[in-house]
């Protein structure tokens, strides 16, 4: 018999948990099987859930499905995999978020994409009125901002308070989607609700480089 090393110790330790975890995922119902397996970030065990009969458009007490977790943990082999199973592409959470939203607002481009190309809703908002656009413009996700224009998102659209998305990247101080939205023809000159333009807004909250940016492009406040 081997003397129990603490290196051995540690790795029946391991084990066990792991074998633990297994057991109480076996426990669970189908549906509670597949968020389970999008929170663990687990497609093998998700694809299992499926197969099993789990419904697609499960949902956690947060409202989230499978495929809103999977969108915000930035798997895209799990959106693909629930998108042909048949989840609801535009199913939000409790909070109104959508999949396309949670992808967005966590920077995970390529699955934006994915779920813009399969009809995902890019005008949905959440309950404070936010859209994937502004949750990307403002958090600077500035190739999610490219992916939305690319699917035909228009530059110069108005959202909350008739802000646009150059203001929301201007009020992040986020020069590469400024540059971006500029390069797509945003509109420097537009005013939210306030009166206020992009350059106005870059300036108020000590944006220089976007304000540099802006103002060559020919902004005014």
């Amino acid at each position: 018999m081997l003397p129990c090393t603490p290196k051995l110790f540690g790795l029946l330790l391991v084990f066990t948990a792991m074998a633990s975890a297994q057991e109480n995922y076996e426990f669970l119902n189908k549906n509670a099987q597949l968020i389970s397996a999008a929170k663990r970030n687990q497609s093998d065990l998700l694809e299992r859930a499926l197969k099993n009969g789990a419904m697609p458009n499960s949902r956690d007490r947060s409202g989230d499905t499978s495929l809103n977790l999977a969108a915000r943990n930035g798997n895209a082999d799990m959106v693909k995999l629930l998108l042909a199973a048949g989840a609801n592409i535009n199913q939000a959470n409790l909070e109104k978020v959508t999949p396309l939203m949670s992808a967005a607002f966590q920077g995970h481009a390529a699955i934006v994409k994915t779920l813009m190309d399969k009809g995902a809703d890019p005008a949905a908002t959440d309950q404070s009125g936010k859209t994937a656009m502004v949750l990307a413009a403002g958090n600077g996700k500035a190739e999610v901002v490219k992916t939305l224009l690319a699917s035909g998102q228009n530059a110069n659209a108005r959202y909350h308070n008739d802000v646009t998305a150059l203001m929301w990247a201007a009020g992040n101080g986020d020069v590469e989607s400024v540059a971006i939205l500029l390069n797509a023809r945003a509109d420097p000159s537009l005013r939210d609700n306030r009166g206020k333009t992009a350059l106005a807004i870059a300036r108020e909250l000590g944006h220089q480089d976007v304000a540099g940016l802006l103002a060559a492009a020919g902004a005014k406040e």
